[in-house]
C-alpha cells in the first residue's frame, strides 16, 4: 500500500510527516464516542492515527485501488465507503443532530465545492476539520475589506465559526505539492448570529456582487437592488462587494425579501 502511486486527475497528495499527524490529532481531540467522517483517507496516514481514539471510523474513498487496499487491512472499527464525497449523503450516516464530525485532507481541485456540498448537511454536523491549500483557508477566514475575502468567505462564515488551526508545509506530503497547505476548523452555528429569511436569496445576491467585484454595488446589482433597496438596508452603493460584512449581505436580502419584485429578478 506504501507503494501505491498518487494519480493527478484525483488531486492526490498523501500526508507522510508524524509530527504534523500527531498535531492534527491533538486538534481534533477524537473521543471514543465521536462519530467522525473523513474524506479522502488516501493511505490511511490519519485514518489510522485518529482510530485508536473511536470505536469506529468511516471513511469516503472515491478511488477505487485505495479503498480496496483500506478494506484488506480488515482493520477493526475501520468502515470504508468507496464513493465521491462530492455526491455522498452525509444525512445517511447518521440522522441526529449535530453528531457527524467530518475530517479530511481535501484534493486542491474541488475544495470549494466540497466544502459547500458538506455544508448542505449543517443540521446533522458537529464539526468539520479540513486540510486545504492555505489561500483556500486564507479565503475562508478573511475580514471585509482584504483582497483574499469573497464569496466563499461570506458563505462559509455565514454558516459557521471558522479558525485556521495549523500551517502545513508542502514537505509533509508526497508527492511533495507546490503549493502551501493549512487546518481549519468550521463549526456549524446553532443559528447564524445573523439570519438570513430567505436564504437562496442572500445566497444569490452574495453570488452576484462579487461576479464582477471591482464594480460598485450600485453598478453590479443595478437589476436587482435599487436605490431605495440599498437606503433601505444603510448600506452605500457605491461600495464594492468585499467591503460589505456578513450582516451586511444579510441585512441587504432580508430588505430585498420584502420586495417581491426584488426577489423575483435576482432568481
Amino acid at each position: 500500500m506504501n507503494e501505491f502511486r498518487a494519480r493527478k486527475r484525483f488531486g492526490q497528495n498523501f500526508l507522510t510527516d508524524k509530527r504534523v499527524i500527531a498535531a492534527l490529532v491533538a486538534e481534533i481531540a477524537p473521543q471514543q464516542s465521536d462519530q467522525v467522517v473523513e474524506i479522502g483517507p488516501g493511505l490511511g496516514a490519519l485514518s489510522y492515527a485518529l482510530l485508536p481514539h473511536l470505536a469506529q471510523l468511516e471513511v469516503i474513498e472515491l478511488d477505487r485501488d485505495l479503498a480496496a487496499a483500506l478494506r484488506e487491512k480488515s482493520t477493526p472499527g475501520l468502515i470504508v465507503y468507496e464513493a465521491d464525497a462530492l455526491q455522498f449523503d452525509f444525512s445517511s450516516l447518521s440522522t441526529k443532530m449535530k453528531c457527524l464530525r467530518v475530517v479530511g485532507n481535501l484534493p486542491y481541485n474541488i475544495s470549494t465545492p466540497l466544502i459547500f456540498h458538506v455544508l448542505s448537511f449543517a443540521k446533522q454536523l458537529r464539526d468539520m476539520h479540513f486540510m486545504l491549500q492555505k489561500e483556500v483557508v486564507d479565503r475562508l477566514v478573511a475580514a471585509p475589506g482584504s483582497k483574499a475575502y469573497g464569496r466563499l468567505s461570506v458563505m462559509v462564515q455565514y454558516a459557521c465559526q471558522v479558525e485556521c488551526l495549523l500551517a502545513i508545509p508542502p514537505t509533509a506530503f508526497h508527492p511533495v505539492p507546490k503549493v502551501n497547505s493549512a487546518f481549519v476548523r468550521l463549526i456549524p452555528y446553532q443559528k447564524p448570529p445573523h439570519f438570513a429569511q430567505d436564504f437562496q436569496l442572500f445566497s444569490a445576491i452574495v453570488k452576484q456582487s462579487f461576479g464582477q467585484r471591482r464594480k460598485t454595488l450600485r453598478n453590479v446589482l443595478r437589476e436587482t437592488v435599487s436605490l431605495a433597496d440599498f437606503n433601505a438596508a444603510h448600506i452605500d452603493p457605491g461600495l464594492r462587494a468585499e467591503q460589505l460584512s456578513v450582516a451586511d449581505f444579510v441585512r441587504l436580502s432580508n430588505n430585498l425579501g420584502d420586495s417581491t419584485c426584488g426577489k423575483d429578478s435576482v432568481r
